[in-house]
């Protein structure tokens, strides 16, 4: 069947016409977009919580079953309305819808807040790697990193990290964004797996990934910590429900395959967090560091790594350089899918120029990020809230916005590309019966732990 004029029209009140130059630009960037610090370190603390193989297990079960037919109906949404995320759900589910627009908004304005914040610590952390020597024990660790997260550090490596997610989205979607992934994805990639031949090769790499990654235990499969641990970090590693691979898939031309760029981007987002978890845990096991790791969320990243590395004098240093270079790689290409949200809607809804719809949000989001690069508690509290349940909510809404009040688009915009009917059939009966439940499940819990950990 024919495309409507809506899923047809770009873009209203003069937004200019942008597209991808390629799929593989697409791909890259959504792939930019779910890569990124969470991978290199959340995938790592959470696995180490006791889940081993089988948090492995439920994490790949719980993105194939639940998160993908949600990515792909928010890539649906995206291109078959040609807007942005705040004008997008109203377009495809009437006026009633608009509360999820400003759900996107907030949600991805409020993550990158406090994300930038963490982009400035790695920053910061790449610079000591290059210019100074590394902390010798965990007592030097603890107190660098308690050094560059609060203070003017912290606010300095969070207004840098902005201006510069600014520029590459200011520049465009070719220019900036398509840009700047097409380089930076394949240097992740190569970087992560030169480390983790790296990694094999140290004293107690076999220990590391039977004692954190591999180790298997069938009783955590009903274990609800593991569980929990499985879905935040599905959901936050994907990162559906935020808008932002929305924003992206408006600049979709009509022939491109949807369930397979879907499919290529979880692919790479678990590749991501599996080599990184490979090279975390043998430096864990060869240095001792197994209770700094499980013990913090940061602790993997900012204090376990350095310590560790600081112990094979030169080479443990340039390893340290590669991989806070990664991680920033790492931490940029998502930042700039969070920007693209809130400037994209004001493009949308005003009919602003790209530049200066940028600058604008950058400015508000370094205000709003103050108390978070002041304050590590305020960080914490901003990602249960934004980076959980606000997040899940976002999920659960498109599942119910794109299985429910808008199935005849998800099915239209997915067939008119190629889409085979039977895959198709199969995507709806997973967005309408499968992911809703499990969502709704997981926004529950992430609820009661963000009024736990607010009451204490």
């Amino acid at each position: 069947m024919p495309p409507s004029p809506d899923a047809t029209r770009l873009f209203t009140r003069g937004r200019p016409t942008e597209r991808w130059a390629s799929s593989m630009g697409f791909v890259l960037a959504a792939a930019g977009s779910a890569v990124g610090l969470g991978n290199l370190w959340g995938f790592a603390y959470r696995a180490s919580q006791g889940g081993g193989g089988a948090f492995v297990l439920l994490y790949v079960l719980i993105v194939l079953a639940v998160c993908l037919p949600v990515l792909v109906a928010e890539m649906v949404l995206g291109r078959s309305t040609g807007h942005a995320p705040l004008i997008a759900p109203v377009t495809a589910g009437g006026r009633g819808w608009r509360p999820l627009g400003w759900l996107f908004l907030a949600s991805a304005v409020g993550i990158l807040s406090y994300y930038a914040v963490l982009m400035g610590w790695t920053g910061r952390s790449l610079l000591h790697a290059l210019m100074d020597p590394l902390p010798a024990d965990i007592a030097g660790a603890e107190a660098y990193f308690k050094g560059i997260s609060s203070g003017g550090d912290a606010v300095l490596g969070h207004l840098v990290s902005l201006a510069l997610t600014g520029a590459v989205v200011a520049a465009g979607v070719r220019a900036g964004i398509e840009r700047l992934t097409r380089w930076a994805m394949p240097l992740l990639f190569l970087m992560l797996l030169g480390l983790l031949i790296w990694a094999a090769f140290l004293p107690a790499a076999r220990e590391g990934y039977g004692t954190f990654l591999l180790r298997w235990d069938a009783s955590k499969l009903s274990d609800p910590a593991t569980i929990r641990n499985a879905f935040t970090q599905a959901f936050f590693s994907i990162g559906t429900g935020i808008g932002a691979i929305l924003a992206y898939a408006a600049y979709l031309d009509r022939h491109s395959g949807i369930p397979g760029e879907a499919a290529a981007v979880v692919g790479m987002d678990t590749a991501v967090g599996l080599m990184a978890g490979c090279v975390t845990f043998p430096v864990v096991a060869s240095f001792g560091l197994g209770d700094v790791v499980s013990g913090s969320t940061v602790g993997a990243l900012f204090i376990a790594l350095p310590t560790g590395l600081a112990s094979l004098g030169a080479a443990g240093r340039v390893v340290a350089v590669v991989f806070f270079l990664l991680a920033y790689l790492a931490a940029i290409t998502s930042a700039v899918s969070l920007l693209e949200v809130p400037a994209s809607s004001l493009i949308d809804r005003l009919g602003w120029s790209r530049p200066r719809a940028v600058w604008l949000c950058v400015a508000a989001i370094a205000v709003l990020g103050l108390p978070s690069a002041l304050n590590v508690s305020v960080l914490e509290r901003m990602d249960a809230l934004f980076g959980g349940v606000l997040l899940i909510a976002g999920g659960l809404a498109m599942a119910l916005l794109l299985g429910w009040r808008a199935p005849r688009r998800y099915r239209a915009d997915l067939e008119g590309s190629g889409s085979p009917p039977q895959l198709v059939g199969a995507l709806l009966f997973a967005l309408r019966w499968v992911s809703p439940p499990a969502i709704a499940v997981g926004l529950v819990v992430s609820v009661i732990d963000l009024a736990r950990s607010w009451a204490g």
